[in-house]
């Protein structure tokens, strides 16, 4: 069940974002018990909305599984800053993610916020950081593996570099910001929280990046394989594939035991971890014929007995429907089935408390909290300026 440990109810972020990595961020923050209140195009909302197929409740399931536990206000902020800026006034954090100067140009920078509400914590999420030559190009996630170098070490060595199949830095940028603001508001507010895409993306290969500052070599693609031990990779079986991960003296000779290897537990070639990296590939091969033979349960029951840390590659299907998922809870029910957060306390999981809003959902809800009278809002409406839900609220 949901737990009632809620951190940060009480707390009102105001997200300006859109996308992923804000929208992700917040989410985050909502279900720590944040009021977060998802600020929107009224004629589009969050570009996400459009992202797919798949489409749940109107709008794609990456908007879906990226905003839940918020209200929306559907706001043209070009010419609704007297709003925004009464919104601000009743929160604790603010986020947006607009192309570098934007916000500022439209009257919601950091210095302008906390000129009104000094103890706001205003976090800034952008594509390649506050400083440098390029502080100005907007980017996504795919672009920002590329140019991060996080493509040129994924995928096999005779092929080009491939795109990581989730959105790792968008992600990571979110969980970063949502860190920033949480030691932000631990330590009492009004301060700023920067973030970026590329700085996520740097950040994702810091044993990379630190051999080739020593050596000077540039890191390879190495497939499934992890570089620095061995073995330690996928393996075909005759139906399926295995990941396994011997990952010291050890376990290598558990492992060749297990397979019926000795002669390859004492091979010279193979004594140790740092001979195994250099002789990859013979050994890789050795591995594989015999693996080649059996099915995965075989290979399973085989290395699970011998303690060799092993797992079939299962694909998100057989992950989503796996006992263990469903033991741990990581599937909740909403409107729709998503994705649980991987985080719990006292052994209970912090859960979605609630399904992602309808573009302008909680319009009214907002602006009657914020003092506005029907006649207001009515104005607001009629002149583009907010969506109200259908038939109001």
């Amino acid at each position: 069940m949901a737990t009632e440990f809620l951190p940060l109810e009480g707390v009102r972020v105001v997200d300006v974002t859109s996308s992923l990595a804000g929208p992700y961020c917040t989410e985050i923050l909502g279900a720590l018990g944040a009021d977060v209140i998802k600020v929107e195009h009224p004629a589009r909302g969050d570009e996400a909305r459009a992202w797919g197929p798949s489409f749940s409740e109107g709008s794609s399931v990456m908007f879906y599984a990226a905003n839940l536990n918020k209200r929306s206000l559907a706001l043209d902020l070009k010419n609704g800053l007297e709003v925004l800026l009464r919104l601000v006034d009743t929160a604790d954090v603010f986020l947006q993610s607009l192309r570098p100067g934007t916000a500022k140009r439209l009257g919601f920078g950091p210095d302008e916020l906390r000129a009104r509400n000094p103890r706001l914590v205003y976090c800034d999420i952008g594509a390649f950081g506050r400083a440098g030559p390029l502080r100005d190009r907007p980017g996504y996630d795919p672009l920002l593996q590329a140019f991060g170098g996080l493509m040129s070490v994924t995928g096999e060595p005779d092929r080009p570099g491939v795109r990581v199949g989730a959105s790792v830095i968008d992600q990571g940028t979110g969980l970063w910001a949502a860190l920033g603001i949480l030691a932000a508001l631990y330590a009492g507010g009004g301060r700023t929280v920067d973030v970026s895409l590329f700085e996520t993306a740097v950040a994702l290969l810091p044993y990379q990046l630190t051999a080739y500052l020593k050596d000077g070599l540039v890191p390879e693609r190495h497939g499934t394989a992890f570089p620095l031990i061995a073995p330690y990779q996928a393996f075909q079986a005759r139906d399926g594939q295995l990941m396994i991960a011997a990952g010291n003296d050890g376990l290598f000779t558990r492992l060749c035991e297990a397979l019926d290897l000795q002669e390859v537990a004492a091979d010279p070639r193979f004594a140790t971890n740092p001979d195994r990296v250099r002789h990859r590939e013979e050994l890789a091969r050795l591995i594989a014929e015999r693996i080649g033979k059996d099915e995965v349960a075989a290979v399973l029951a085989r290395l699970e007995r011998a303690g060799v840390p092993v797992a079939p590659v299962n694909d998100v299907g057989r992950v989503a429907d796996h006992e263990q998922t469903a033991a741990l809870g990581m599937i909740q029910p909403l409107a729709e089935a998503t994705v649980a957060f991987p985080l719990s306390f006292e052994g209970d999981r912090i859960l979605h408390r609630s399904a992602p809003p309808r573009l302008g959902e909680h319009t009214d809800e907002i602006l009657r909290e914020l003092g506005y009278e029907e006649r207001e809002i009515e104005a607001f409406e009629q002149g583009d300026l907010v969506r109200r839900p259908a038939g109001g609220t």
